[in-house]
């Protein structure tokens, strides 16, 4: 840090102040606060975020009674708790907009850890942007950055993917679109879904490293860490586990030479589920051979089928 913004910080915290906040117990501005609220454990909420939800004049939530007893156990009795998820965004945002336009403060949370991650609070943030309304963010937990840190894997470059499709097809078409992504990908997962999704990820991504994360900060926080085919092998053995799941997978490993009978037996294989195109992705990242040169011979073989 500069002089002159040691100097600056210094003369705030003289006069009472915190970067991008009100005065120390003062009301806040008004506008827009994305507040991240703990994902297990309650001692994880920070100080910052209990003086904004208890003075906010509304909070926005996904689920008024999940967030009602989360906030009760916090010892906060809000003003006002309103609903706002995917299926009433559109109707629901006119109202925040009309509050924040009044000089109200207006904190989203989500039913644990940070907004905006897997659900629609980004076009809040977008309609107050477009209107010239002041948005402030208040970090805290987050259920995707916890599980990579606890993975085991590389943590310098990586892609949260939220939820993958249902559907076995357009799941593994969607892995094939990741990849070739050169970093860890973190995603959440339903537990009765994890043994098939874990499946689709050994076919499609090869042999890579990841973890399953579950419970995170709460009494049986458990991580599992193993290839993706000894994890899927062990969850369709035992069963879906309990809890909340991230899912983090390590990134393409080094390059790896595929003889043509090889190449030829991986794209087989990924053609049975996927276009061409996604099958040349999927096998160019697990082999590291040019994605042109395989998807030509990718080509060839659907033709040949």
């Amino acid at each position: 840090m500069r002089d002159g913004a040691k100097a600056v910080s210094r003369s705030r915290a003289s006069a009472g102040e915190q970067p991008n906040h009100s005065p120390t117990g003062s009301k806040p501005d008004p506008g827009l606060y994305l507040v991240s609220t703990p994902i297990g454990n309650l001692d994880d909420i920070t100080l910052r975020a209990l003086k904004l939800l208890a003075a906010a004049d509304c909070i926005a939530c996904e689920d008024t009674r999940v967030s009602g007893r989360l906030l009760s156990l916090l010892g906060i009795r809000p003003t006002a708790l309103t609903p706002y998820h995917e299926h009433n965004a559109e109707r629901a945002r006119p109202a925040l907009l009309a509050r924040l336009h009044q000089g109200q403060v207006v904190a989203l949370i989500s039913d644990a850890g940070t907004p905006l991650l897997s659900d629609p609070g980004y076009r809040l943030v977008r309609a107050c942007l477009a209107e010239g309304l002041p948005v402030s963010s208040l970090p805290g937990a987050s259920a995707a950055l916890t599980g990579l840190q606890l993975s085991g894997l590389p943590c310098d470059r990586f892609l949260f993917a939220g939820f993958l499709p249902v559907k076995t097809a357009a799941r593994r078409s969607q892995l094939g679109e990741l990849a070739a992504v050169p970093g860890s990908l973190i995603f959440y997962e339903s537990p009765r879904r994890l043994a098939a999704t874990l499946t689709d990820m050994a076919a499609v991504l090869g042999p890579r490293d990841a973890a399953v994360a579950r419970e995170l900060t709460k009494l049986y926080e458990e991580v599992r860490r193993g290839s993706l085919a000894e994890l899927a092998a062990h969850y369709a053995a035992a069963g879906p586990p309990k809890g909340e799941v991230v899912l983090v997978v390590g990134p393409p490993g080094p390059a790896a030479v595929a003889g043509p009978d090889e190449l030829d037996h991986r794209l087989t294989e990924a053609l049975a589920e996927l276009s061409p195109r996604d099958a040349a992705a999927a096998v160019a990242a697990a082999t590291g051979l040019p994605k042109r040169q395989v998807y030509a011979r990718a080509i060839l073989l659907a033709k040949s089928r």
